[in-house]
């Protein structure tokens, strides 16, 4: 029979439930939001010099707040000024940047209900001055993250339309977007698709 040290048995039951346990945390907290990774990634370029990106503030009117005790402020109700473009933007070897990022739980296709009517009249409006635009994706089932090119997106949009299919198949993400694979630093390394992208 084995022992503990600290003279306790050795259960293999229970030896296994721990390990199944722990590997199921790890597993479940293996990642972090999109938008946690994306500025992880952006403050990264900043710090190296690599290209300043930032993530837009949404523009909120604060119309009622609590004041519980005079340290604690509670807003109980709030309203959007205006409808928010894309979520970050910036520059990139002298060149403009915009992008939207989503994530989906689907499996096999990305929603275009993730997508508002006005953000992609503003990636129309970007793309018509020449400068960069895309779309990140990801397919949170799979921890899989993509650059898709926004005249892509658009085109799908315009399918929709058109009474076509709401999503795009993860097929033709795969096909037309390209796989960002997570690092550590930085932690999702767009610039690198960027680069072969555009440049």
């Amino acid at each position: 029979m084995l022992k503990y040290p600290n003279g306790r048995a050795y259960e293999k039951k229970e030896h296994e439930r721990t390990l199944r346990a722990s590997a199921a945390d790890t597993y479940g907290n293996r990642g972090m939001t999109l938008e946690a990774d994306l500025n992880e990634t952006n403050a990264y370029y900043l710090a190296q010099g690599i290209a300043v990106i930032h993530k837009k503030p949404t523009p909120v009117q604060i119309v009622r707040v609590d004041y519980p005790k005079r340290s604690a402020a509670v807003i109980k109700e709030a309203y959007f000024k205006q409808p928010s473009t894309t979520d970050y933007n910036g520059v990139y070897r002298g060149k403009y940047i915009d992008f939207e990022a989503k994530e989906t739980r689907n499996r096999t296709s990305f929603p275009l209900q993730n997508f508002h009517e006005h953000q992609i009249e503003h990636m129309k409006q970007v793309l018509a001055h020449g400068a960069i635009c895309f779309v990140i994706l990801r397919f949170t089932k799979f921890d899989e993250t993509y650059l898709l090119d926004a005249h892509y997106l658009l085109e799908y949009w315009e399918r929709k339309q058109q009474g076509g299919r709401k999503s795009i198949t993860k097929a033709e993400v795969e096909r037309h977007g390209y796989v960002i694979p997570l690092g550590y630093h930085p932690r999702i390394d767009y610039i690198q698709i960027v680069d072969k992208l555009y440049f």
